[in-house]
């Protein structure tokens, strides 16, 4: 899974360093912590993307479906993540995606 965060260049080109630290820290740390629970390997991060694989570096015969419900998890975590952050970083934080 390649996850770009859509409309990331905009938002941070009008936010102080720290605010765009606390989004993509906030972000990855939620990703991160799905990532574990659905045994999906993060690969990296780079600046606003986001690198997961589903069958490595264990072999599963279930591997498309389990990146497809890391995914959906991801999304629907966003959501609530950049909610949640609005109040600190802004009202157009919820209007990002992936």
């Amino acid at each position: 899974m390649f996850a770009d965060l859509v409309g990331f260049t905009a938002w941070s080109s009008v936010r102080e360093p720290s605010q765009v630290f606390t989004l993509l820290e906030t972000v990855y740390r939620a990703f991160d912590q799905i990532a574990k629970r659905r045994r999906i390997f993060k690969v990296e991060t780079v600046g606003d993307c986001y690198v997961a694989v589903s069958g490595l570096p264990e072999p599963r015969k279930d591997h498309a479906l389990a990146m497809a419900k890391f995914a959906s998890d991801c999304l629907k975590k966003l959501g609530e993540v950049t909610k949640k952050l609005e109040t600190t970083l802004g009202p157009d934080t919820a209007d990002l995606t992936v």
